[in-house]
């Protein structure tokens, strides 16, 4: 058993003479150079920035009007510029659904005359009342008596009615124009 401690321990000792004279090669002196450069670096370009982002929106509101009991249509819209959005919506009411709905309501009721009068509040249903012999009642009157009446006061007729409402929203419509043509 000695012998084998003998031969661990000179074993062991070689080792580390080895690595002692390992090291002491790695610690040997140090080789010190100096060197000095000079450099010039120019650069000559052009630089160009995009920014990408997104447009501008100006979003029109949803106006919701599909009961079929009620007689109204949404209308929205919206404008953009690059520096202002605009956005607006309304509900605009539908008079031939509304004279509609009176005149049957009324009918239903039995009153077939007052029935009929709501209707020719229509230039349309005016007119073709008149082309089939069968004039539109006249304050109670019916027939002939009320074609006479019409005959003598034709301010009352609805042509004259519906012009000034169409003056009226061309006037509209040009405002709205203008005002859009200004934000351009």
């Amino acid at each position: 058993m000695n012998l084998l401690h003998g031969i661990v321990f000179k074993i062991t000792l070689v080792i580390l003479l080895g690595l002692a004279q390992f090291t002491s090669v790695t610690y040997a002196a140090v080789i010190e150079t100096e060197s000095t450069s000079n450099s010039t670096v120019t650069t000559n370009g052009t630089n160009t920035t995009t920014v990408k982002s997104p447009p501008p929106s100006a979003i029109s509101p949803g106006i919701n009007a599909s009961n079929s009991d009620l007689c109204t249509v949404g209308v929205s819209g919206a404008v953009q510029t690059q520096i202002l959005g605009i956005s607006g919506g309304k509900t605009v009411r539908d008079m031939n659904c509304e004279r509609l709905k009176l005149s049957k309501t009324i009918y239903d009721m039995g009153m077939k005359v007052a029935a009929v009068s709501v209707m020719c509040q229509d230039v349309r249903i005016f007119k073709a009342m008149e082309m089939a012999g069968t004039p539109c009642p006249f304050l109670g009157t019916i027939g002939t008596e009320a074609q006479e009446q019409w005959d003598s006061k034709p301010e009352l007729q609805p042509e004259h009615i519906e012009e000034t409402k169409k003056d009226d929203t061309l006037k509209t419509i040009g405002s709205i124009l203008l005002f859009v043509l200004f934000l351009i």
